[in-house]
């Protein structure tokens, strides 16, 4: 490709809009995107088998799949549940018609040359994924922190429930999608409070442009070029991109959130970009916006690692890619205060999404919120200090409290001054979210926790 010698200042025409606050700060987290009619894209469905999940001694079972299990494997009943469930796909839940509402924004907004939708829709993808795709296809380092088998659900050292939807960037991409929306559930282990869930629902939108798409609207865009050489990477840009290209870019891509934004908020929604970095974009950025006083974290977003295209086959086109939480975004919309709330089947909660209309205004009314019981755990960690992460204590609290347990919070670590072991003592809230729960039956599971903790993470328990 040749070089462009093209001066920014032909560029201002389209990149005049009003000013937008940036901030500067390092984010290392997964990029986590309906009304109309336009193509859906099959490749693997989770309606493809009603097969219950098992776990047996040998190997587990999913989606009417067999996977051997290794040393790796950590996934629980409880999570395998959850599979096949599509929350985002059940007609009236609230992430459904947040769902329904951005794919409606996309296909009204943004129509291709023969009249239809511009942007494709894929909301069916099975969540069992390899672990080359959920991290190797994205480029993310073999040493990456995100890899950890303390954070993912892992069906064996090759397979897995995805961490993020961005895992079928790369098949989608290839299969010859320029423009796509796509939305699934998403696993991961975490702490235990009222907005961190084990289970949760993102949406993702890719978009890619040639030369002539990027340029045709730019005065003598001819002269323009996506790629040089001889360059380097700098904080602005990739080394085989060319300025001209990326600023355009980058324009496109917060000039596409800030309407998304803005169509579900409301006109005076106030909006700022922060800088950060995310393995599979460059440069990245995330979205805030103020609501109630505060500014809170909305999406992830940047220009698409060029290495990532160019294995995907489209090495002569550069591409946005962006990705949002569906339960973030509905516990800010409809001021929903506890994330189990999603997985309920409380008709008091349900009945308040079932609108004619998915634009249809909702006010949500909570539930009456029932007295919470809470239990404190104390215990020596094992001597091999390594052996032992909270996440895993987290998830044993899930296996067994299942959604019973509405927190779990470190409270207080000590360590003997003459033997250097290390206690901790955690604090767990118990909160039925339809009725109330009495201490004796707390009780009966709390004393699960305490039985199950020693014989499987090899605390000494000091109750």
């Amino acid at each position: 490709m040749r070089l462009s010698t093209t001066p920014l200042f032909l560029l201002r025409p389209l990149l005049q809009s009003h000013p937008i606050p940036l901030l500067h700060h390092h984010c290392l987290s997964a990029l986590p995107a309906n009304g109309g009619a336009a193509p859906h894209r099959r490749l693997s469905s989770t309606e493809s088998s009603t097969a219950q999940p098992v776990i047996g001694q040998d190997s587990v079972e999913v989606l009417g799949q067999s996977f051997p299990r290794d040393d790796f494997t950590n996934v629980t009943p409880k999570i395998l549940a959850k599979v096949g469930c599509n929350l985002h796909n059940q007609p009236h839940h609230p992430l459904w018609l947040i769902k329904e509402r951005i794919k409606a924004h996309f296909y009204s907004s943004y129509i291709g040359r023969w009249g239809n939708p511009l942007f494709s829709v894929h909301d069916n993808l099975s969540p069992v994924v390899t672990v080359e795709q959920n991290f190797d296809s994205l480029l993310i380092p073999p040493d990456h922190p995100s890899r950890k088998r303390g954070d993912n659900y892992y069906l064996n050292r090759k397979m897995m429930l995805r961490a993020h939807t961005s895992a079928h960037q790369r098949e989608l991409v290839r299969s010859g999608l320029d423009a796509f929306l796509l939305a699934g559930d998403v696993y991961r282990r975490d702490e235990i409070d009222a907005s961190h869930y084990p289970v949760f629902h993102q949406i993702e939108g890719v978009r890619l442009f040639s030369n002539h798409e990027l340029f045709s609207q730019v005065q003598n865009g001819e002269e323009l070029s996506l790629f040089e050489s001889g360059s380097r990477r700098t904080p602005q840009k990739q080394e085989t991109h060319t300025l001209e290209a990326v600023k355009l870019l980058e324009f496109n891509l917060k000039q596409t959130l800030t309407r998304l934004i803005t169509h579900l908020f409301g006109a005076d929604v106030e909006v700022r970009w922060v800088d950060c970095y995310f393995p599979f974009t460059h440069p990245s950025f995330e979205m805030e916006v103020r609501f109630q006083g505060d500014w809170m974290e909305v999406l992830g977003c940047g220009v698409m690692e060029q290495e990532l295209l160019n294995s995907a086959g489209v090495g002569n086109k550069l591409g946005w890619a962006f990705g949002l939480g569906l339960e973030r975004l509905a516990m800010i919309l409809y001021d929903i205060p506890d994330i189990r709330l999603f997985w309920s089947q409380d008709e008091r909660f349900l009945r308040q999404f079932r609108v004619q209309d998915v634009h249809q205004a909702v006010h949500f009314q909570p539930l009456s919120k029932y007295p919470p019981l809470h239990n404190d755990i104390s215990f020596w960690l094992p001597q091999n200090r390594e052996s032992f992460t909270e996440n895993d204590f987290y998830e044993l609290v899930r296996s067994i409290g299942g959604d019973l347990v509405e927190k779990v919070s470190l409270v207080d670590e000590f360590t003997h001054p003459k033997t250097g072991r290390r206690s901790q003592c955690y604090r767990i809230i118990y909160r039925h979210m339809e009725r109330t729960l009495t201490q004796q039956e707390v009780r009966l599971v709390h004393e699960q926790i305490e039985s199950a903790a020693e014989t499987e993470l090899g605390v000494q328990g000091r109750y």
